[in-house]
């Protein structure tokens, strides 16, 4: 059956779903999700699932897919709506791992596998890809690229649908932040909002005029780049 979640507490570990056919409201269990990759679903998600009947009504057996709203041309906050869909498409989906996220801050972080880099989540960017809320260590997929401050998230998925993307792709040398998308304006205006740390807070430096006026100091920041 498909249908979208009512609403899903991660803390209770279940939820509901409503069915497109109409009927009974579906159970949705915390195990079931995670056996899919995914620690929580946000409120809205549209998702497919195989049902059965049991003694307290239907329930999902199965997660089979999950439709997320990034998947949409609509970008979750400003500082992403010069990435277009096919720009943010062809960027690769890269596995990691959530370093912390405070729903209530409204932002965390993450690290990419292989990489000590900081890359940011915005609670915005979480639901937009059908995410609650993310745990300490909780493994995602995800799609980078380069903001004013620094790494961010643009959007999410399943560590399952990470595995089988990266599976499929060109393996890579060595496990970079490949070909993150750096838009040539950002607004910022929502991550301005933000108390963010003080580490974070500064702005990326612009590497093609850091180039120019010290390539030596700019290869020395990038090695793998130089190497390449």
């Amino acid at each position: 059956m498909s249908g979208y979640v009512k609403w899903f507490d991660a803390n209770r570990g279940f939820g509901f779903l409503v069915d497109d056919a109409g009927g009974a409201y579906v159970l949705i269990h915390g195990n079931v999700l995670r056996k899919f990759g995914q620690g929580s679903v946000a409120e809205g998600t549209r998702i497919v699932v195989d049902a059965i009947s049991a003694d307290r009504g239907r329930q999902a057996a199965r997660i089979i897919g999950i439709d997320t709203a990034s998947e949409v041309s609509t970008a979750p906050i400003a500082d992403l709506c010069n990435i277009s869909h096919d720009d943010l498409m062809r960027l690769p989906p890269l596995p990691a791992r959530v370093k912390w996220f405070d729903r209530a801050k409204g932002f965390g972080f993450a690290n990419v596998f292989g990489r000590r880099d900081d890359v940011f989540l915005h609670i915005e960017v979480v639901r937009h890809s059908g995410f609650a809320d993310l745990v300490q260590g909780e493994a995602v997929g995800m799609r980078v690229v380069e903001g004013r401050r620094g790494l961010m998230a643009a959007q999410m998925f399943s560590w399952d649908r990470a595995a089988e993307d990266s599976a499929a792709a060109a393996p890579l040398a060595e496990p970079l932040l490949p070909h993150t998308y750096r838009p040539e304006t950002l607004l910022g205006d929502d991550l301005d909002d933000l108390n963010l740390p003080d580490h974070w807070n500064r702005r990326v430096p612009d590497r093609a005029l850091e180039e120019r006026q010290d390539p030596l100091r700019a290869a020395a920041s990038f090695p793998q780049l130089a190497r390449r």
